[in-house]
């Protein structure tokens, strides 16, 4: 079950290529990443749980420039224990090239604790398609 928006680069996303900055790709997978989860997660388990990143893989495929339209893409792939893997896709909205695709492992730590907790089936069913 993807979770979408476009979002068009401006002036600040660039760097001295003048392409979108890393850094700021990386940002965006953690903003739609966070959006998803707020949109789509029981308000009761937001307020309870915190998601911490494990680690980011980011293949980057094409730039983006300034004024260009981007299509973010983000589902869960995978979850196992306390640990998720989120994908994000890139996309030029115009074009629909592919921009980047990064891997991201999250892991779901008990807010009052920060100890690691299972992600439950219940949670998983919200945001994994079952089969």
């Amino acid at each position: 079950m993807p979770f979408e928006k476009i979002i068009t680069v401006v002036t600040d996303d660039l760097d001295e290529l003048k392409h979108v900055n890393n850094v700021r790709y990386v940002q965006w997978i953690q903003d739609i990443s966070k959006e998803h989860w707020k949109a789509r997660a029981p308000k009761e388990l937001q307020e309870s749980t915190i998601w911490v990143v494990l680690t980011h893989h980011i293949t980057y495929k094409k730039p983006a420039q300034l004024g260009d339209s981007i299509l973010i893409k983000t589902f869960i792939k995978e979850s196992k224990g306390a640990i998720s893997v989120r994908v994000v896709e890139m996309f030029n909205a115009k074009t629909n090239s592919l921009l980047l695709r990064s891997s991201t492992e999250w892991c779901l730590l008990n807010a009052a604790t920060q100890r690691p907790m299972r992600i439950s089936e219940d949670l998983k069913n919200v945001f994994i398609k079952p089969n």
